[in-house]
């Protein structure tokens, strides 16, 4: 059984030749949504007093789903399937980004300003004064996003090739949301070492560098290293984004439900890099009471050969996650999904927070605890209280680079969870709202004046 529901990642638009008679249309429809399509958009592109030809868009829940129902529109009597396609891989096709000048080369004079000989006075200026990079080149305003592909989303080691169409989208998030000018770089290495002398020597061009899809515990050396030995801002998205944007969902679900950060009983479900991280900005927010797991269960110190970021969340106590939920106020998940039962969620304590943001499948789906949670959120844009780390990197950047900061810290890192907590107002604040969205065109803004307040 798929747990998942029909999505925009798994769309497929149908072209179709039908009679040009009432109902034929409605035929169409309702065989797909039998079949559990969720229908989109529908276009006429042709029409003659005999035929229609239209496209049809729809969304399914998997890869298998989607060949079910183009299955489905090739089977109906006096309906023609012209062609179909994978919407999320069309949009792919070519790449996502491309790099645009600003200035437009009509004529010999402009020629002779943007390139030799007029540019070398530029490069001699630079060389006389290196501050000016900032003013006379992209430095600026441009991010480098780093990896080497060893845990591309929730889907592991692919390796720099395949890591490309994530690192594109999030160019394209940089320049959506914060202005930011980005690029892919990534590095056909998964050494360490090799990683951050790439990165150093890569630098002089980027304005800061956003680290993303490393494996732990590899990223926390990279990012530590990285941090120290260069004088542009580093930040690792899967670490401390994460960890903003829970800590402010968090921040406003624990106002809802009249429950303090400093008394809750926190479970996090996943020791990855995010779990970590989002344990470390919860403690430094004024977290007393966290259970970390993994696979294992509950990181104890009866085990042995912890990682440095597990034995910081180490405790006396051992077992399951259904038996860290047992009267826990919080769980967070950050692994992988269908880990939660409807029991498990019931032993928790009373007014439960639930935030299943295992992608795509949550932990649990939300529609199962409907009733048995106070506030739920996950990871998908198809449910209330996305958590989106759109909502952090962007402004965090933005803010570091306006500010010419040279290192963003743990106290930013609150700023900025802080500030996005700040977009819901008391008034607004809801079960189902308890963080702003990513088109919310105030939050990039709001969270750069907070940075920018620290550095």
């Amino acid at each position: 059984m798929n747990n998942s529901h029909p999505n925009p990642s798994y769309s497929i638009s149908l072209k179709l030749r039908l009679p040009n008679r009432p109902g034929a249309l409605a035929t169409v429809i309702n065989a797909l949504g039998e079949k559990g399509g969720n229908l989109g958009c529908i276009d006429l592109l042709k029409q003659t007093p005999a035929i229609s030809e239209r496209e049809i868009v729809v969304n399914a829940s998997s890869e298998h789903h989607a060949l079910e129902l183009v299955e489905v529109a090739k089977q109906l009597p006096e309906v023609e399937l012209l062609s179909w396609q994978d919407r999320t891989f069309a949009l792919h096709e070519g790449g996502k980004i491309a790099v645009t000048p600003k200035v437009v080369i009509a004529r010999q004079a402009d020629l002779a300003m943007v390139y030799t000989p007029g540019v070398g006075r530029v490069s001699k200026a630079i060389a006389d004064d290196p501050r000016a990079v900032y003013r006379y080149t992209i430095k600026g305003n441009t991010i480098g996003i780093v990896t080497d592909g060893s845990a591309v989303l929730g889907l592991g080691n692919l390796g720099p090739e395949a890591a490309l169409p994530v690192m594109e989208g999030k160019a394209m998030l940089f320049k959506q949301f914060a202005g930011l000018d980005a690029f892919p770089i990534c590095l056909a290495t998964q050494d360490t070492e090799e990683i951050i002398q790439a990165v150093k020597w890569l630098a002089p061009v980027f304005g800061g560098i956003n680290l993303e899809d490393i494996s732990a515990p590899r990223c926390f050396e990279i990012e530590q290293r990285l941090q120290t030995e260069l004088d542009i801002p580093v930040f690792h998205d899967d670490q401390h984004g994460t960890a903003i944007v829970v800590l402010a969902a968090l921040t406003n679900a624990l106002k809802l439900v009249q429950k303090t950060l400093d008394r809750v009983q926190i479970v996090i479900n996943g020791a990855g890099a995010a779990g970590v991280a989002v344990g470390r900005l919860l403690r430094a927010a004024g977290a007393q009471h966290i259970i970390l797991c993994d696979r294992e269960g509950i990181i104890s110190t009866k085990r042995q050969n912890l990682t440095p970021g597990k034995a910081e969340f180490a405790i006396e106590r051992s077992g399951s996650l259904a038996d860290a939920l047992v009267g826990a106020d919080v769980f967070l998940g950050l692994s992988i999904g269908n880990v939660l039962t409807v029991e498990m969620v019931r032993r928790m304590n009373d007014k439960r927070i639930v935030f299943a943001m295992a992608n795509p499948i949550p932990e649990i789906l939300p529609e199962l605890v409907t009733n048995d949670v106070a506030v739920m959120a996950t990871g998908r844009s198809d449910y209330p209280n996305q958590i989106n780390n759109v909502l952090a990197f962007p402004g965090v950047l933005r803010g570091a680079l306006d500010g010419r900061i040279r290192r963003i810290t743990t106290a930013m890192h609150l700023a900025a969870a802080q500030a996005i907590a700040s977009l819901v107002s008391d008034g607004e604040l809801r079960s189902d709202y308890i963080i702003p969205s990513v088109f919310d065109d105030r939050v990039a803004k709001t969270v750069a004046q907070a940075i920018q307040r620290l550095g």
